[in-house]
């Protein structure tokens, strides 16, 4: 049975539709590509495959959080969401901002990295990656325009078909012959002392951005049917799914590839598929790219919207961005979405915004994890249908790791931090600013 929440937003996903889009958004082509800088960080086998298992953990202590925030305020939107309810609208309004760049970007670069992969496969297109990623864009708009189902059974089949092929990756690794490595490298030295901490934050940096957006079914609470079981149920199934699939895919890597060889390799996927399957390696590794980058841009454009939609109700963007169409999708903050990609994609400026994207995301987790214990404090008696583990203390570890991260980024970037820090700062005026604009403007719904 259908039911309409809020401003026509409609409930018809269910658990089934958490997981898949948790998968979907979290296992990009990512993973793939980034054992290379993890190895480089940490050469040696226990800390490498150690290093992927304290992300595991963190991941899992930080769901805890997401999963009592979603259940509490199942509203679509997802962090920014929750950032205002706990820290108010001039927090809320960075954070909203600064999450909808962020889906936005990402999907513009993987869509460019997709028209790239079909080109190789299918050579007449090769010297058009961008019309070519534009074009397989286009036909994942369209169906999230059709509407929410149409939205969430492609989520369902691409997760599916994702999550295969992964699958099949790690048992050909493990149970196929395959030619051997090239000529053995010195082996890098392992660090030790101060140096070995450093690289441990390098390496972690490249392990959680793998991670990240286990929380995604929260960006589409209230379309749940029952977000107080589902959410819990999504983030904690999926994410132990996602963990078992990148466990089993480094240690299958390690099984053809010794870690002095993945250590700096920009693409292993790519190096242990030809290796297994010869000539036809390239072909199949493009083509398990290809999928996984569809399901995760399917589930971006699918999230991103929502933002929008959510700060309209608020007043943190005009009021247009609330409409919902007949099939339950948020029209024109989907509109303004496509646009902003779209330019992002034909400009290619997702390149100078990459860089301070990695801090957004350190920041917002800052913030989501800070906002369960305002909340905790603030409504102890909102009802809470799933509560955080371990609270304080699971909740609180989950924080410390992140401001440590958001510090050795830091370190690392100044100018990153610097503009991250810039933009907190002017959001203060500027969600005071917008909200006057559209205050003083006639509303054209």
């Amino acid at each position: 049975m259908t039911s309409h929440s809020p401003r026509g937003l409609l409930r018809v996903l269910g658990t089934a539709f958490g997981l898949a889009i948790v998968v979907g958004a979290t296992i990009g082509g990512g993973i793939l590509g980034t054992p290379g800088s993890v190895a480089k960080a940490l050469p040696s086998t226990a800390l490498f495959m150690g290093v992927w298992i304290f992300g595991a953990v963190n991941a899992l202590l930080g769901a805890t959080a997401y999963s009592e925030l979603g259940a509490m305020i199942p509203r679509s939107g997802g962090m920014y969401v929750f950032a205002r309810r706990a820290f108010g609208d001039d927090i809320g309004f960075f954070a909203g901002y600064a999450d909808w760049v962020n889906w936005s970007v990402s999907s513009a670069a993987l869509t460019l990295l997709a028209g790239e992969y079909i080109g190789d496969i299918i050579p007449a297109l090769g010297a058009h990656p961008t019309v070519t990623g534009f074009a397989t864009f286009a036909v994942l708009a369209a169906v999230q325009w059709g509407g929410v189902r149409w939205g969430g059974r492609v989520q369902e089949v691409t997760s599916i078909l994702k999550a295969a092929a992964l699958s099949g990756l790690v048992i050909a690794a493990f149970v196929l012959p395959h030619a051997a490595a090239a000529a053995p490298l010195p082996v890098p030295a392992v660090p030790h002392g101060i140096p070995l901490l450093l690289a441990f934050g390098i390496a972690m940096q490249g392990v959680i951005f793998s991670y990240d957006s286990y929380y995604a079914v929260v960006y589409c609470g209230e379309e749940l049917r029952d977000p107080g079981r589902a959410i819990p149920r999504s983030i904690f199934r999926g994410l132990l799914l996602i963990i078992a699939i990148y466990l089993l895919l480094n240690a299958a890597f390690l099984a053809v590839v010794p870690i002095r060889q993945i250590a700096g390799d920009p693409f292993v996927g790519g190096t242990v598929a030809r290796l297994i399957f010869g000539s036809r390696g390239d072909t199949v590794i493009h083509i398990i790219m290809i999928v996984a980058i569809l399901g995760t841009v399917n589930a971006q454009i699918m999230a991103a919207p929502r933002i929008l939609l959510a700060m309209a109700r608020d007043g943190l963007f005009p009021a247009q961005a609330t409409r919902v169409n007949a099939g339950g999708t948020p029209s024109v903050a989907l509109g303004l979405t496509l646009l902003l990609i779209v330019a992002f994609l034909f400009t290619g400026s997702f390149d100078a915004v990459l860089g301070v994207d990695a801090f957004f995301i350190v920041v917002l987790y800052v913030l989501v994890f800070s906002s369960l214990f305002v909340l905790r404090r603030r409504e102890p008696d909102t009802p809470r249908p799933y509560r955080a583990w371990g609270y304080p203390l699971v909740p609180a570890l989950a924080l410390v790791i992140a401001i440590a991260l958001l510090a050795a980024m830091a370190l690392g970037d100044r100018r990153g931090a610097a503009i991250t820090a810039a933009l907190l700062v002017v959001s203060w005026p500027a969600s005071h600013l917008v909200r006057r604009l559209i205050h003083r403007t006639p509303s054209l719904q």
